[in-house]
C-alpha cells in the first residue's frame, strides 16, 4: 500500500519527534509529559519540496555515551618478563601417518569384471621448525606434536588427500640440537627445517595389478610418521651485546641510548632476561643492542645466571664491556669479564668491542676513570646512563663498530644482519 506524500512526511517526523523526546527524558532535562507540536500544511509542503527521500535517523545519544579514552599499554613487569620469556624447549615431534590403501574393485551394469580401482592412500603431514622474526620467544612452543595423518584411498581409482604441513614457528637465532649434538642453526627470517617427515600413504590393490595378477586384492596400510626428541635453544640475534656485572648499568644504558624499557632498581640481578634495544641513525641504519644479564666471576661454571646467559653473547658482533666506574678497582672488573668470556668460548674476548665507563656522574667516578685510563691502553667512553653525559659519544662509536662490521661481511662474501 502507497502512502501518500504527507502522510510519508508526517509519520517521518512523528518517529523523529519521539526520538527527540526520548533523548531528553533519558537525559533528565524533562518530565514525563510533554506536548507535540504538529506542524502546519504549509510546513509539510515547503519540507516536501526540500526533501524527497526519508531520511534515517540514529538513536544513540552523545550525552548518554560513554567517554572512551585511549588506554595506554602498561609496561611488563620483570617477574612477568621471566615467566614469558623461554630460551630452552625439549619438544617431542612425530609426523602423521600415511592413508591406507583402499582394496575395491569396479563394479557396473553390463560390465562384471571392470579390474580393481581401490587408490592409493595419502601422505602424513610433515612438521616443519620455521623461523618468524616476529616472535621473539620460545614460551610458545609446545612440548608436543603430531603431524595430521593423511586420507585413505577410495573407489574408482580415488587417491587419499595428502595431509597438511605442522608448521612451528621460532624466533631468529634458534639452534636445534638432537642428542647434544647441533643439527640446524636458524639464523635467517623464513628459514625452515623439516623436523618430522610425515609416513608414506599405503597402495591401492589397482597398484598390484599385472598381467600375472588380474584381479590382485592386495591393499598396504600407511607408514607411521617419523619420531623424534628435539632441543631448541634460542641465542639472542644483536649486533652489541652490554656485557658487565650486576648493577653496572646496563639497562640504564640501554634506555638512554634506544626506546627499550628493561626494569631498573637499585639491587643487582635486576634483569633476568636479555633486551634487545633499538638504535636509530639518521640514514635509517638500525644497530640492535642487547642487554645481557649481569655475569659474576664462576659464570662459566654455571655460577649466578651462568652458562644460560653467555650462550646470548655468541650471536653478537661485537661487544660493550660496561663497567662501573664509582666501584672499586675497574680495571679488575674488565679483566675477570675477559676472562669469563673466555673460558667459556675461545675468542670470545678478543671481538671488536668497546670500553664504556659509566657512573661518571659519582664524585668518585673521575678517580677511578684517571687509573683505568693510565692501565688499560684502550679507548674507554666514560658515560652517565642517568644524566645522559657523553651518550652522543658512544652511539657515534656504535657506529663505527657497524660500519666494521658491513664490512667484514662483505668482504668476506657473506649476508650481514639487518634489522
Amino acid at each position: 500500500m502507497m502512502l501518500a506524500p504527507h502522510a510519508l512526511f508526517l509519520r517521518r517526523w512523528l518517529l523523529q519527534e519521539g526520538t527527540r523526546l526520548f533523548r531528553r527524558k533519558a537525559s533528565g532535562s524533562m518530565v514525563l509529559t510533554a506536548t507535540l507540536r504538529l506542524p502546519s500544511h504549509a510546513n509539510i509542503e515547503r519540507n516536501l519540496v526540500r526533501t524527497s527521500n526519508v531520511e534515517y535517523f540514529s538513536t544513540s545519544c552523545v550525552n548518554c555515551a560513554k567517554s572512551r579514552e585511549l588506554k595506554g599499554k602498561r609496561d611488563i613487569s620483570e617477574k612477568k618478563l621471566t615467566r614469558y620469556f623461554v630460551d630452552h624447549r625439549r619438544v617431542s615431534l612425530t609426523g602423521g601417518k600415511g592413508g591406507k590403501g583402499a582394496s575395491t574393485f569396479h563394479s557396473e551394469p553390463r560390465k562384471e569384471f571392470g579390474g580393481p580401482d581401490g587408490g592409493n592412500g595419502g601422505d602424513g603431514g610433515t612438521i616443519i621448525i620455521k623461523v618468524d622474526q616476529q616472535i621473539k620467544s620460545l614460551s610458545l612452543v609446545e612440548p608436543l606434536y603430531r603431524g595430521m595423518d593423511g586420507e585413505s584411498g577410495g573407489s574408482k581409482n580415488c587417491y587419499g588427500r595428502n595431509a597438511d604441513h605442522t608448521y612451528i614457528r621460532v624466533p631468529l637465532g634458534t639452534i636445534v640440537k638432537e642428542d647434544g649434538t647441533v643439527v640446524a642453526d636458524l639464523s635467517k627470517h623464513g628459514q625452515e627445517y623439516v623436523a618430522a617427515f610425515g609416513g608414506t600413504g599405503g597402495k591401492g590393490n589397482r597398484f598390484f595389478l599385472s598381467n600375472e595378477n588380474r584381479a590382485p586384492t592386495k591393499a598396504t596400510p600407511g607408514e607411521h610418521g617419523q619420531e623424534r626428541v628435539l632441543h631448541l635453544e634460542l641465542r639472542t640475534m644483536a649486533h652489541a651485546g652490554m656485557v658487565g656485572f650486576p648493577n653496572a648499568g646496563k639497562s640504564s644504558l640501554l634506555r638512554a641510548i634506544s626506546n627499550a624499557k628493561p626494569a631498573v632498581a637499585a639491587y643487582p640481578f635486576t634483569t633476568l632476561n636479555p633486551h634487545v634495544g633499538i638504535v636509530q641513525y639518521q640514514d635509517h641504519e638500525q644497530v640492535a643492542v642487547a642487554d645481557i644479564p649481569g655475569i659474576i666471576q664462576g659464570a662459566h661454571r654455571n655460577r649466578g645466571l651462568g652458562i644460560s646467559f653467555l650462550r646470548h653473547i655468541e650471536r653478537c658482533r661485537f661487544l660493550l664491556f660496561v663497567l662501573d666506574l664509582s666501584g672499586p678497582d675497574p680495571w679488575a672488573q674488565l679483566q675477570d669479564l675477559r676472562f669469563e668470556l673466555e673460558q667459556y668460548e675461545t675468542g670470545l674476548s678478543k671481538r671488536p668491542q668497546a670500553i664504556v665507563g659509566n657512573k661518571i656522574d659519582l664524585p668518585e667516578a673521575r678517580a677511578n676513570l684517571s687509573a683505568l685510563q693510565s692501565r688499560v691502553p684502550q679507548r674507554i667512553i666514560p658515560v652517565s646512563a642517568l644524566t645522559g653525559h657523553n651518550v652522543e659519544e658512544l652511539i657515534l662509536h656504535l657506529r663505527e663498530l657497524y660500519d666494521g662490521y658491513l664490512q667484514t661481511e662483505e668482504s668476506a662474501g657473506g649476508q650481514p644482519v639487518r634489522w
